[in-house]
C-alpha cells in the first residue's frame, strides 16, 4: 500500500472519527481525530498497518490541550501524527497501554507534567517530579505558577 492508498483507506475506514487531515510534507501527515476514536484508530495503525509507535506529546493551548501520537509506517517512509484536542475542562482520554505497552511511560509523563488523565492506564503514578511536588500543580502548563518560594528554577522544572 502506498501513501495515497493508505490515506484514502484511513479516510474511508474512519470517516466518522476524522476531523481533518493536514499534509505537512510528502513524509508527514497530521490527522485530527475525535478523542473517543483514539484507541480504535491507534490499534488499526499499530496492529493492522504495522505502524511503529514513536512517542506522544502534549501541548497546552490555554483553553485546550493538544495530544499528538506519532507513528511511523516504515514501508512507505511516512510519519502519521494523530492529533486529539481536549478541552481544559475535560482533560481525559483513553489510555493506549492496552494497545501497546510503549505508551506506558509517556502517558505517565504527560499526566504528571500537563494533568491529562489517561483512563485505563494501569499505573498513573509519579515518574519525574520530586515526591514533595504538590498534587494538581502541572509545570508544563502555561498557567503554571511557582509554588515553592525557596525554589531556584533556572534549569527547567
Amino acid at each position: 500500500m502506498n501513501r495515497e492508498e493508505l490515506l484514502q483507506h484511513l479516510q474511508e475506514r474512519f470517516s466518522d472519527a476524522i476531523v481533518g487531515v493536514y499534509e505537512k510534507s510528502a513524509k508527514r501527515i497530521y490527522i485530527q481525530i475525535q478523542a473517543d476514536s483514539l484507541v480504535r484508530f491507534a490499534q488499526f495503525l499499530f496492529k493492522d498497518i504495522g505502524a511503529r509507535f514513536n512517542i506522544a506529546s502534549g501541548v497546552d493551548g490555554r483553553t485546550q490541550m493538544e495530544i499528538l501520537y506519532h507513528f511511523t509506517v516504515e514501508d512507505i517512509d511516512l510519519v502519521i501524527s494523530l492529533r486529539v484536542i481536549l478541552p481544559k475542562t475535560q482533560l481525559e482520554i483513553a489510555s493506549l497501554t492496552s494497545v501497546f505497552t510503549a505508551a506506558h511511560w509517556i502517558e505517565r509523563e504527560i499526566h504528571e507534567l500537563l494533568g491529562v488523565n489517561f483512563v485505563g492506564h494501569p499505573q498513573l503514578t509519579r515518574l519525574l517530579l520530586p515526591e514533595d511536588w504538590p498534587e494538581g500543580v502541572y509545570p508544563l502548563r502555561k498557567d503554571y505558577k511557582e509554588w515553592d518560594p525557596n525554589a531556584i528554577r533556572d534549569r527547567g522544572v
